[in-house]
């Protein structure tokens, strides 16, 4: 059973060493427990997604010249995520702002390799 997904839920990344959280900003937004829903278009770094504390993928030109220069030591470096496009749309029939509604099964993939999922407490606004 898929969950909607409001601001302020934890987001993981599988490069990342912590956890973040995602921002929603409340423009023309249904607002649950003080918190405006997600669409699958709030995907802008910084803005939407907080970096996840350090990355850890040598796709990251960062974390490859730092390793790289530990003579092959894997030597994580500071998030910046990169996200490649939308959110997955897991409910394409649920819109907000004539946008699909971020569900809890929601993925995104980062440039560098990374998935970003959602923690499985997102919500607790089903969908059917």
């Amino acid at each position: 059973m898929d969950l909607l997904v409001s601001g302020n839920t934890i987001l993981t990344c599988t490069f990342g060493t912590a956890p973040a959280k995602l921002n929603v900003f409340p423009d023309a937004r249904i607002i649950y427990k003080g918190q405006p829903l997600a669409t699958v278009m709030d995907n802008r770094p910084i803005q939407n997604i907080i970096p996840f504390g350090m990355c850890t993928s040598m796709a990251n030109p960062a974390v490859a010249a730092a390793t790289a220069a530990a003579l092959g030591v894997l030597t994580p470096m500071p998030c910046m995520p990169v996200p490649c496009g939308p959110w997955s749309i897991s409910k394409p029939s649920v819109l907000l702002a004539g946008k699909p509604c971020l569900t809890s099964s929601s993925k995104l993939m980062c440039a560098y390799g990374g998935q970003i999922s959602i923690t499985p407490q997102a919500s607790n606004i089903t969908t059917k």
